[in-house]
């Protein structure tokens, strides 16, 4: 039997030493050595994680809650820090989609002509 996990372990080896990965643990280091930015991405991500957390259970987010997450954000953006670091992660995301969207190729090919 064929263990995909060895494999899924290399690649995951690989993405490490992408030029992405590289920039956003780059990023990631200058936030957490800024204590305001840390600051400031520390209180956006708890409250995008409770509005998250809302939405999950079926509950209504609140339009001052939704101006209190925009607020935030827009805060946390303010810093050049954390918006290199949310452009580097989002640079990233892109090679993690382009991953996923060649995995499930087989996947996808099996339903072709249906």
């Amino acid at each position: 039997m064929y263990n995909i996990y060895n494999d899924i372990n290399k690649l995951e080896a690989a993405l490490r030493q992408t030029e992405e990965f590289k920039i956003l643990k780059e990023t990631v280091e200058a936030v957490r050595g800024d204590e305001e930015a840390k600051k400031l991405f520390t209180n956006f991500r708890d409250i995008q994680m409770k509005l998250q957390q809302k939405q999950m259970n079926g509950e209504e987010l609140l339009e001052d809650e939704l101006l209190y997450a925009q607020k935030a954000a827009q805060l946390a953006q303010s810093s050049p820090k954390i918006l290199a670091m949310l452009e580097a992660e989002m640079a990233l995301s892109k090679v993690i989609e382009e991953v996923n969207r060649i995995l499930v190729k087989p996947i996808q090919s099996l339903y072709d002509g249906l």
